[in-house]
């Protein structure tokens, strides 16, 4: 049986490991954004810094950054979470992902997971969860994640009508002397 957003909410315990990866599935009540051909989108939850995560037919789960960002981050909503679990720096992969650059989101992801501050936190959350779901590890999250925001199409606008740009950034971990060095 495929993760729905009701089978996950029913366990608390793997809610409550997703907020320490820094995922809340309390969605905010007011509407902060629109998106073209979707009538009333439901926000199933959001992160620490204000994004938001909507669920979108059939099940892609899309990201609204709060700041003028967004893209369909996972075809389904067991992707999602495989995501958040394997690769809880999802959006740093995207900051420096060189412009939408597969190869540089992968040397992101390798610098990133070296330099986790709480290492240990992190892998019993990621342990737990995938436990507690009864799920397999993603195989390529960072593929995937390339994958679903390449082929995303939808278009999301503030309330004063301009779009959302892309959620691919124009960074390199290059540009980042801490991740340069854990990198090399």
């Amino acid at each position: 049986m495929p993760l729905t957003p009701e089978v996950l909410t029913a366990n608390r315990e793997a809610v409550a490991w997703l907020v320490s990866l820094d995922v809340s599935f309390a969605p905010d009540e007011e509407p902060w954004f629109t998106i073209d051909g979707i009538e009333n989108p439901q926000q199933m939850g959001s992160d620490g810094s204000g994004g938001a995560f909507v669920l979108l037919p059939p099940q892609n789960v899309l990201y609204v950054s709060s700041e003028g960002r967004a893209g369909i981050i996972a075809d389904t909503f067991e992707a999602f979470v495989q995501l958040i679990v394997a690769r809880p720096y999802w959006l740093d992969i995207l900051k420096f992902s060189g412009g939408g650059d597969l190869a540089e989101m992968r040397r992101a992801a390798e610098a990133l997971e070296a330099t986790l501050d709480d290492e240990d936190e992190i892998n019993e959350a990621r342990e737990e969860i995938l436990k507690s779901l009864d799920l397999d590890d993603a195989d390529d999250p960072v593929g995937a994640l390339y994958e679903a925001i390449a082929a995303s199409d939808a278009i999301v606008r503030a309330t004063d009508g301009s779009p959302f740009t892309t959620l691919f950034n124009r960074f390199s971990i290059d540009n980042n002397p801490m991740l340069r060095n854990a990198a090399a």
